[in-house]
C-alpha cells in the first residue's frame, strides 16, 4: 500500500533481530514492508564500522525490493547510535538515505553511564558479575569491546553524533520508560533502579530509566521523550512492570502499540 512507508529494524548490542518477534507480527498484520538488520557477527566491532554495515544494508535493500522513497527506522538500545551515527555523521551532508522517522527505544543518544562503570577498575568487576547472563555476555571484558567503548559519554563516537546535530529531515521519537513506585521487580539486577552520572561526574541511582538507561543519556535536543511509566504490581490489566525494563522493550505490547501508532498516525 502506498501510505505503508518500509520498516528497517535495528537491534542493539548482544542482542539479535529475534527481539522484534513480536512487533514483526504487528507489522505484517498492517501490512507494512520491513527488513531486520542483523549485527550480531559484528559483537565487539567498532561503532562507526557497524553503521557503515548498516549503509550498505539500506542500498541493497532499496535496490532489492524497489524502495526508492522515505524509510522508518525502528532501533532498541545502542541499534538507535548506530542509525544515528549512518545518519547523522556518514550521510549527514549527501543525504543518500531519506528516512521519516526514526525512533528509538531506551536509547543512550548521550552515552552510557553503565557503559562507563564497565570500565569503572572498582565498580566494574562487580556490575559485570550482576549484570551477567541477563544483559551482559559471559566472559565479557569492556576494554576490548570496542561497540562499548564507542558509547561511553567522553568517547569520539558520542562527541562526533552531538557535533554533528540532529538532521531536520527526519522526525525522531524517542520511547523510554519509567519507574515512579519504586518497584524492585522492575529491573531486580539493580533493585528497580538505573545508574546514570551526574552533571558534576558523580555516579547515581534514578528512577528515571528503565534499569540499564537513563532519561538523562536518552534526551536529544527539541524531541520530547515518550515515557511509558511502569504500573503499580497491583494494578491488572497491564504488562507487568519487568516488562517495562530494558531488556524487555521491544515486546512490550504497550511500546509496540505506541510504535505502530507513529508508523500509521505519525502527525
Amino acid at each position: 500500500m502506498k501510505d505503508r512507508y518500509p520498516v528497517i529494524l535495528v537491534h542493539g548490542w548482544n542482542s539479535h533481530p529475534g527481539v522484534w518477534k513480536r512487533l514483526v507480527g504487528r507489522l505484517e498484520e498492517a501490512g507494512i514492508p520491513y527488513r531486520r538488520f542483523d549485527h550480531s557477527g559484528m559483537r565487539g566491532r567498532a561503532l562507526p564500522e557497524i553503521s557503515s554495515a548498516l549503509d550498505e544494508y539500506l542500498k541493497e535493500v532499496r535496490h532489492d525490493y524497489g524502495w526508492s522513497g522515505p524509510v522508518d527506522i525502528i532501533c532498541h538500545s545502542m541499534g538507535t547510535c548506530i542509525a544515528r551515527y549512518l545518519l547523522e555523521v556518514i550521510d549527514g551532508t549527501s543525504r543518500n538515505h531519506a528516512v521519516r522517522q526514526l525512533i528509538g527505544l531506551g536509547p543512550p543518544n548521550n552515552g552510557s553511564a553503565l557503559a562507563e562503570l564497565f570500565s569503572d577498575p572498582i565498580r566494574g568487576e562487580a556490575i559485570i558479575n550482576r549484570l551477567t547472563g541477563v544483559f551482559v555476555p559471559l566472559g565479557f571484558d569492556p576494554v576490548s569491546d570496542r561497540m562499548v567503548q564507542d558509547v561511553r559519554p567522553g568517547s569520539p563516537v558520542i562527541r562526533s553524533l552531538r557535533t554533528a546535530g540532529l538532521r531536520l529531515d527526519v522526525t525522531y521519537r524517542i520511547i523510554v520508560t519509567i519507574n515512579p513506585d519504586n518497584i524492585p521487580g522492575f529491573f531486580p539486577w539493580f533493585e528497580g533502579k538505573t545508574w546514570e552520572i551526574t552533571k558534576d561526574g558523580r555516579y547515581q541511582a534514578t528512577l528515571e530509566g528503565d534499569g540499564v538507561v537513563a532519561h538523562r543519556e536518552s534526551v536529544l535536543p527539541g524531541i520530547t521523550l515518550d515515557v511509558l511509566t511502569a504500573p503499580g504490581e497491583e494494578e491488572e490489566n497491564l504488562p507487568s512492570p519487568d516488562q517495562y525494563c530494558h531488556i524487555n522493550l521491544p515486546k512490550n505490547p504497550l511500546v509496540i502499540d505506541r510504535i505502530m501508532h507513529y508508523l500509521e498516525s505519525p502527525v
